[in-house]
């Protein structure tokens, strides 16, 4: 890396649109920054310039919300006896994601009203809205840690859930930032008890 690299921080600006707006994750960053003395640019940014990310759909936001934890209750495991009944409650949570997936939405309906099943690539629509950017790298770390660790990758019956990680993988902001899966098995490593 070069050595006059600088951090940039981008924070939401305020309503004038130039100063610093009101974002508690934001100002948490600047605030560390600061108070480390480490020397970085910072940059604000007018939202309102941006399309709208966040989706049309409340439940959007929920779907797979408890993915992540069956998983992690699952894969850090220390009692393998335990491990059936922590893998079925993750199958459900992926179940459940599953059916969300497949369920039409009110959008999908209006243009097609006996929709058997819908197929859309991700949680809200065909494109990718900030659900989605929560949730696709938490079901990336599952399917690749799981199949590491226990053999046990997301099913193949799931097939909402791999079109959906398959779509993903066709944008270039999920394939861009999405970590090698040898970086997942080294982070999970130490927290894994082997069976």
């Amino acid at each position: 890396m070069a050595q006059n690299a600088r951090l940039q921080l981008f924070v939401k600006a305020s309503e004038d649109g130039e100063s610093v707006g009101h974002c508690p994750s934001c100002q948490r960053l600047f605030m560390i920054l600061l108070l480390k003395g480490v020397p970085f640019t910072l940059t604000t940014v007018d939202t309102r310039s941006f399309p709208s990310l966040a989706p049309r759909y409340r439940e959007s936001n929920m779907a797979g919300n408890d993915v992540f934890h069956k998983f992690s209750a699952f894969i850090k495991n220390p009692v393998a006896t335990q491990d059936d009944a922590l893998y079925q409650q993750l199958l459900r949570a992926l179940a459940r994601l599953d059916r969300y997936l497949r369920t039409p939405l009110e959008h999908e309906l209006a243009q097609e009203p006996q929709l058997p099943e819908s197929l859309r690539r991700f949680l809200d629509s065909d494109q990718l809205t900030l659900a989605d950017c929560s949730l696709l790298p938490k079901l990336h770390i599952v399917d690749t840690v799981c199949a590491h660790f226990r053999q046990a990758p997301i099913p193949a019956e799931l097939q909402a859930v791999r079109r959906y990680l398959a779509s993903a993988l066709q944008e270039r902001e999920f394939k861009y930032t999405c970590p090698h899966p040898a970086e997942l098995v080294a982070a999970y490593r130490p927290a894994v008890h082997p069976r």
